[in-house]
């Protein structure tokens, strides 16, 4: 198993009496993970701790094996792009990410080459650079965070809410860019309420509310994890009132619904783990005929919904 790149461990931050982040245990591993969960669940302390802008109340954060705090060679391995914004708005995007660079320790002989790629990179199209930052849309002012942040070509990619103010073809494009950097070697890891981007692009989730981790991991694993949620299938075959007969006697069903029309039985399963290894043989000895099976996996969105709830 790959080495985590981010590590919790009995991790907890606290505001005065307000309790932030709650005793919490993770890792994050490498390629594109998604942080989920709804306002006040502890998402923006914890991605400040990883950024080293918060210090532990008590525990410890890891990013590549250090503590971020206060350790320039770690955070310079890091890219943060926040949900809020401060851009100045009287520069154009050159002379904005010109500065950037300079602070960065960027060499100025690598201006303005360097500059331009970025914003071809995060497909911000050239007609607009002329363009002072005031003048840029919401979603215009996404992608000059986006290029801000990838200019020191960090390691590791941080975005809080990056999909904000955009519309759906810049959502894609904006999915296209990420997907690129991580078969590149960045390591991404994404904030976001939008679910269904979230799933597209990850391939592990964090899911958090009330400062402490609900789940984590492969979003298949999760699934497999949270098995005591009932799965739902849907069957067309010849005889659907005797398939669920079968299968209501068996015990294997929290309820069902047959669509007598249209030769369908939909049904909710108790127990996936037990239901799969018995169902091949109950479809074999009933003498059926199955004409197609349909599986309503959870989706991140109902996983999201279920375990915040």
């Amino acid at each position: 198993m790959s080495t985590p790149i981010i590590q919790g461990i009995n991790l907890s931050r606290w505001y005065g009496v307000v309790m932030g982040l709650n005793n919490i245990d993770f890792e994050i591993r490498p390629g594109i993970t998604g942080l989920v969960g709804p306002n006040g669940a502890g998402k923006s302390t914890l991605i400040q701790l990883i950024t080293g802008q918060l210090q532990p109340s008590s525990g410890r954060v890891r990013v590549f094996g250090k503590a971020p705090w206060n350790h320039p060679p770690t955070l310079r391995r890091i890219g943060y792009c926040p949900e809020r914004e401060s851009l100045p708005e009287q520069l154009k995007p050159l002379d904005w990410l010109k500065g950037l660079g300079q602070v960065s320790g960027i060499p100025a002989s690598a201006f303005p080459k360097l500059a331009q790629q970025l914003l071809h990179q995060v497909k911000l199209a050239e007609s607009h650079w002329g363009k002072r930052l005031g003048q840029y849309s919401k979603g215009m002012r996404q992608r000059v965070k986006l290029a801000q942040a990838l200019m020191h070509a960090p390691d590791l990619l941080i975005l809080d809410e990056p999909m904000n103010g955009l519309d759906p073809m810049a959502r894609q494009e904006v999915g296209e860019i990420l997907s690129a950097l991580s078969r590149e070697g960045v390591d991404i890891l994404i904030s976001s309420h939008i679910l269904t981007e979230l799933e597209s692009l990850c391939k592990n989730i964090l899911i958090m509310n009330w400062g402490r981790v609900i789940a984590s991991g492969a979003k298949d694993e999760i699934r497999s994890d949270l098995s005591q949620w009932a799965e739902e299938l849907v069957v067309r075959c010849d005889h659907p009132g005797k398939l669920a007969s079968i299968l209501f006697s068996e015990d294997l069903l929290l309820g069902f619904d047959i669509q007598a029309s249209e030769d369908k039985l939909a049904f909710r399963i108790k127990d996936p783990g037990i239901f799969y290894q018995r169902w091949g043989d109950l479809l074999q000895s009933s003498g059926l005929k199955i004409y197609e099976i349909k599986s309503k996996s959870q989706s991140l969105h109902q996983i999201f919904n279920k375990v915040t709830a």
